[in-house]
């Protein structure tokens, strides 16, 4: 890891430790966003479950409309907004290539949510069309009853995706639009540049 990724990184952390410890309801949410092999873009908020020098991760169904999208099109661009921090908001954009993680890592989460959250992934038929919701609640209590007394396993094509990234932007806000914006790239030498942007 780079000096000046490891500094990307550690800023996002310093960022996100304030994020949690403020008034923000969910520090952890962020936009996806997604574009299919024709260009046509989609966003939607999913929540960071982790990150590390290897990438951010989240998880859906692999099956869904963003994970379809993904395995037709791994890139993706990721959005904070952080409203409360300090002068004016923080936003953090993130951009890069899209990776599964391993199903040790899909497992160990999965086995970590709650046992609902878990029945609700087998009871969703994600992103497909539904024909009321009391046909959903009925399949979420079939779920229910069928795995009654023993833990409930992973699904199969439901697992994490992480976001490996190649742009890294902090955006700190400030009054009459003179925010400033530091922007860390990866190169085509494979090495991360850091430069100021214009507001």
């Amino acid at each position: 890891m780079t000096d000046l990724y490891a500094e990307a990184l550690s800023t996002f952390a310093g960022l996100f430790e304030e994020a949690k410890a403020s008034r923000e309801v969910e520090p952890n949410a962020m936009t996806v966003a997604t574009a299919d092999p024709n260009g046509q873009p989609s966003a939607r908020t999913v929540l960071l479950k982790a990150f590390d020098e290897r990438g951010f991760v989240f998880y859906t169904h692999l099956d869904s409309h963003k994970g379809r999208e993904l395995q037709a099109n791994p890139r993706a661009a990721l959005l904070f907004l952080w409203r409360s921090l300090r002068e004016a908001g923080i936003q953090v954009r993130i951009e890069g290539g899209v990776e599964k993680v391993s199903d040790a890592e899909a497992d160990a989460y999965f086995a970590s949510r709650p046992r609902m959250s878990q029945i609700g992934a087998w009871a969703s038929l994600q992103s497909k069309t539904l024909a009321s919701r009391e046909a959903f609640d009925a399949r979420v209590a079939a779920t229910e009853a069928s795995f009654e007394g023993r833990d409930v396993p992973r699904p199969e094509g439901w697992s994490g995706l992480r976001v490996v990234p190649q742009r890294i932007e902090f955006w700190y806000g400030a009054q009459f639009r003179l925010h400033e914006r530091w922007c860390y790239e990866i190169g085509l030498d494979g090495q991360w540049n850091k430069r100021m942007l214009f507001p």
